[in-house]
């Protein structure tokens, strides 16, 4: 029996890899297929920091940014896995909100206030097309001025790989881990396509939010967990109690 991955690679790699580590079978199928968006440069922009929801709109851009006096302004990142991927792209003052994109409003208020941030300059958000949440007008309406550069689009995959389908058919799907609300919408479209989306319902559905599990609530799944925390580990968490209850 294997836990099923939707989120897009290469993320999905690590993912596997830390769910092996923990005893389990992996299957992966992105259901969301990430194309970079070249970043404009506007070199006449005097940025008082930087601003990013997801590691992909680092990604995007990555050998863009090589010399980048964008490297040397705060960027505040909303978890430590966006941390991260700043800190690899060369930004040397990352600070992580270590939450979701409230958090990270937050945190940018809280800068403010402690005078070590000025909210006159306006930020940088560095964004994909799809936004889940309006951050950047968050902020305008807390007297920000942000420019929203989109740096990545994730396009959703039509149907599920073949490995996939046939673990579907064969009842070898134990779990199935979700990241976002559009990958769980592409899932479930993907899972219709290949003839599978009432097994594929009828099994846990481990959600990253509760905003991801009212997506797949509302297709019909009836066993569904919600991570604590958005985060990666929490979802596992959320995974244990779904499988393996008491045993960890």
């Amino acid at each position: 029996m294997a836990v099923l991955v939707t989120r897009p690679h290469p993320d999905d790699e690590a993912t596997a890899t830390s769910l092996r580590a923990r005893g389990f079978e992996v299957l992966k199928a992105p259901m969301l297929r990430f194309e970079a968006v070249p970043l404009h440069d506007d070199g006449e922009a005097d940025y008082g920091a930087v601003v990013v929801t997801s590691a992909n709109a680092l990604r995007g851009i990555e050998s863009q940014l090589k010399g980048s006096p964008l490297l040397k302004l705060p960027l505040f990142a909303v978890g430590e896995h966006t941390a991260a991927a700043a800190r690899g792209a060369g930004f040397e003052n990352v600070i992580s909100a270590n939450g979701d994109a409230g958090s990270l409003r937050d945190l940018v208020l809280a800068r403010v206030k402690a005078k070590e941030l000025k909210k006159a300059s306006p930020l940088l958000y560095l964004a994909g097309a799809d936004l889940a949440r309006d951050l950047a007008g968050e902020l305008g309406e807390r007297g920000f001025t942000v420019v929203t550069q989109t740096t990545y689009r994730m396009a959703p995959v039509s149907g599920l790989p073949r490995e996939t389908s046939d673990a579907f058919a064969a009842n070898s799907v134990e779990a199935v881990l979700h990241y976002s609300r559009r990958s769980a919408r592409a899932f479930l479209e993907a899972a219709r396509a290949s003839g599978v989306e009432i097994t594929a319902l009828s099994i846990p559905q481990c959600c990253i939010s509760e905003g991801v599990a009212s997506v797949v609530r509302d297709a019909g799944a009836t066993q569904v967990m919600v991570a604590a925390a958005p985060d990666e580990n929490a979802l596992f968490g959320a995974l244990d109690r779904a499988l393996r209850p008491g045993s960890r």
